[in-house]
């Protein structure tokens, strides 16, 4: 007997906004299997109002107020049973924050939670991780948003060390992430994998996902730092133009995939990790792997 449940979770990032549909397949004796069912992304980026004049502006928050209605929609045709909503960096920056958390619960009828970088951390990696870490091998896991990135340390299958640093993509486009912030981040990152032989990266997030698409790699094979580095290379020389005409980027995408790059080249080479591994999760997915088994 096979039964299937609908959830849905929303994630309001600095970059863009997801809705993530999942069908959660539970058969007797078996794991449930989680099926993405629909995932819709709106190019909205609070990031640069939060960062930069440090409210959301009157038009973003329309635009918010209509993507979540047409969420909502979406989630009623779906018939979805249970949602969560949660916001991250910009509307956690952004004084009027709770405001527009607020305004959109009376407009669109979505509850919508700010969460910090500790809780976004922990509900990402409360993700299908299993499967990846082998118990012998050490693991940074790092997941790069608009306005922080978040990074985790797995040894022998669990969770050794967490942190959330102000290095986005969306900050660094703006020139806002100075030099002590790379400096904190080098000495977490070296201090907590020093006595690890070998470390391995996983890569979380929109913009490691597009680059793993672009290799054309099968799903579990990794991505060498050689092969990061020169698309790096090749990423900068061309302009952002001719990334949204020749290698087919989205407007948003094709100026933050550089920024993100380089965070994850940084922390490779901190690491000492040759590879970095690229599994299709991300916030959403975390969501709703947490709502199922009651963490969140």
């Amino acid at each position: 007997m096979i039964k299937i449940k609908k959830y849905a979770a929303i994630d309001i990032g600095s970059n863009a906004m997801r809705l993530l549909i999942a069908n959660i397949v539970e058969q007797e004796g078996k794991e449930p299997q989680f099926n993405k069912s629909s995932l819709v992304r709106v190019p909205i980026r609070l990031g640069q109002d939060a960062f930069t004049v440090g409210e959301i502006s009157e038009e973003n928050i329309e635009r918010m107020c209509d993507a979540m209605k047409a969420f909502n929609l979406l989630m009623k045709v779906h018939k979805v049973e249970r949602y969560m909503a949660f916001a991250t960096s910009a509307m956690r920056e952004a004084y009027n924050g709770k405001e527009v958390v607020a305004i959109i619960k009376k407009k669109a009828d979505i509850k919508i939670e700010i969460i910090d970088g500790k809780k976004e951390a922990a509900i990402i990696a409360s993700t299908d991780l299993h499967h990846l870490l082998k118990t012998d091998q050490a693991y940074l896991f790092v997941d790069v948003g608009g306005g922080s990135t978040e990074f985790t340390l797995f040894s022998n299958g669990k969770m050794i060390n967490s942190r959330s640093f102000k290095a986005g993509t969306v900050r660094l486009l703006n020139d806002m992430v100075c030099d002590v912030v790379w400096d904190e981040i080098e000495k977490w990152i070296k201090i907590n994998t020093h006595e690890y032989d070998e470390v391995t990266l996983i890569g979380s997030g929109g913009n490691i996902n597009k680059l793993f698409k672009m290799s054309g790699k099968l799903q579990e094979k990794p991505l060498s730092y050689i092969y990061m580095n020169s698309q790096y290379a090749f990423l900068n020389s061309l302009s952002y133009e001719q990334r949204i005409s020749e290698l087919g980027l989205n407007p948003d995408r094709a100026d933050v995939i550089i920024p993100a790059t380089r965070i994850y080249l940084n922390a490779m080479k901190w690491s000492g990790a040759r590879n970095i591994y690229v599994p299709k999760i991300g916030l959403s997915d975390g969501i709703v792997k947490a709502m199922y088994y009651n963490k969140i």
